[in-house]
This record gives C-alpha cells, structure tokens and sequence, in this order.
C-alpha cells in the first residue's frame, strides 16, 4: 500500500526557517486505526509536533461528541487549541468548547432535505453540537451504529420540532450502499446548487451550507493564524479531505486512502493502521529540523 510512502518532495527550508506553522489532521482513516482505537505511537507523534512549535489542529467530519473523547485521550499540555469539525461547518476553541466560526442550515434547507427522503430508503440525520438528529420515527440500525461510532445516540425528531435546535450545522443522508447510490443520482446535480455535497462513505452522503467545508475552515482558521497556506501540512484519506489537501501548502495521503485522495498529494505516508501519521509526522520534523 505504500507505493510512494519515501517521495518525500518537502520544499526546500529558507535559512533554517520553519516552513510549517500548522498540521491539520483528519481522524477517521487517517489518526485512527480501523477499530477506531488511537495509537501511542501516534499520540507520541502529536506530542512531538506540538514541542516542535507546530500548531495541531484536528480536521473532521465528525461532530463534536465524536471528537472530544480523541482530543482528551492525546492529552496536549494545557492551552488554547482549535478544531475543525462538522466536515468544516464548526471551528472550535478547546479552552472553553466555544464556536470561534461556523456555518449553517436553514429551516427552508431542513424542510427541502427531509422531503427528498420520501421517495427513498435513507434517513436525514442533523447535527447541531450537541446531538445526533434523525428526522424520522424510529432510527435505522446504521443510523444507531454511526451516533455509536462518535460517542452518541440517535435522537429522534418531528420535522415540525427542529426550530427548537439551532444552530444546525450539517445534514447527512444514512442508508444502504445502494440505496444511497440511488438518492446521490437523483439528487446530487440539484443540490450542488444550493449546499456543497460530499459522498464520505458508502453508506453517508452529506449536505454542508453552500462554501463550507474542510478547506474553507482551515484557510479561515489559518488566516486567523496568521499562516499562509504555504505553512500548513494536511493529511487525509477520503473524498472530504480532497479540498482540505488542495488547499494546503503539503498534502499528504494516507497509505490506505482512496486514489483520489493519492492523486493530489505530495507524498503518501504508511496506513492508519501502520501508524501513517506518525510516520509523516517524523519525516517533518527530521526534515525541518535538518536532522
């Protein structure tokens, strides 16, 4: 699987200057392994960078009581850190879980996703910071199983009752392969429109507020920063993270990522379950470092 892991085309340092300000790191995929579980070697990783100077940002589809748990378990000394979740519609400060940028839904854009699942057998899921919502009578199983995979349960709500949460952030389409094959062909080119789509897995097709997404974060939260994209390393393996690696000054894919995701990078590091992150985060520092 790692086929390019040692092209490692780091540009050049200036003068000894250290390139890189900010790694932005995907989880699913990419810190976890495939049984969810967060590595020592990948902690350490974190650890490392973070003494070195760099700025550790986490960069997710996930909503935040999918991310919470992770961010505790790396146990970074105590400051102020920042995180991209929500697939880019929530920017967070850890200090004390405030929103420092989001982007959102509408009623209007509620009303008009939850129609489109009539004709369909996939359920609309919502998320506003707090909870995992279905808009249906009862959750699927595969709806029970992703709120599980992020720490959550599926709270069941009446189209009628969603103005009692605001803000909502994202929208997320949850069925059978197939059947989300089935809603991606129908739907797809129409709401491309309106709202930025992005297939993340087989069994997820996701509706984000028109311009966001991981990408559109990282380059506010940089700005903020007052980095360049020049300064910023991602690393990802899936067709969320596309943007969010075209959009950094060096981009690496994992060894277990989709070719697309392959394609765009600059160098393509071991899997997730070989400690990829880790492994890349090592080759900067030797690199920068000049060791």
């Amino acid at each position: 699987g790692n086929w390019k892991s040692d092209r490692w085309l780091y540009p050049a340092k200036f003068g000894g200057d250290q390139m890189i300000k900010l790694i932005a790191i995907d989880l699913d995929g990419t810190l976890l392994h495939e049984d969810k579980s967060l590595s020592r070697a990948n902690i350490e990783a974190l650890h490392q960078a973070h003494e070195a100077g760099y700025d550790i940002v986490i960069c997710t589809g996930r909503p935040l009581s999918g991310v919470r748990p992770i961010f505790e378990a790396i146990d970074l000394p105590d400051g102020d850190y920042y995180m991209i979740i929500n697939n880019g519609c929530t920017t967070l400060s850890t200090k004390k879980w405030e929103i420092i940028g989001k982007e959102e839904l509408t009623h209007n854009d509620m009303h008009r996703l939850y129609q489109l699942t009539e004709d369909h057998k996939v359920q609309l899921t919502l998320f506003d910071l707090d909870h995992y919502l279905v808009v249906e009578e009862e959750a699927s199983q595969l709806v029970a199983n992703d709120a599980d995979m992020v720490h959550n349960q599926p709270k069941t709500v009446h189209e009628k009752d969603l103005s009692r949460y605001v803000p909502i952030f994202q929208a997320m389409y949850v069925g059978e392969p197939t059947a989300v094959d089935a809603f991606q062909a129908q739907h797809e080119a129409a709401l491309e429109v309106d709202f930025n789509t992005v297939r993340s897995q087989d069994i997820l097709f996701e509706v984000l507020p028109k311009g966001a997404s991981k990408a559109s974060a990282l380059q506010a939260l940089s700005q903020k920063l007052g980095y360049r994209r020049e300064q910023v390393m991602a690393l990802g393996d899936a067709n969320n993270d596309l943007e969010m690696l075209r959009f950094a000054g060096y981009s690496v894919a994992m060894g277990n990522g989709n070719t697309a995701v392959k394609e765009v990078a600059d160098f393509i590091t071991l899997t997730n379950d070989e400690d990829g992150v880790a492994h890349a985060i090592h080759k900067l520092i030797e690199t920068e470092k000049g060791e």
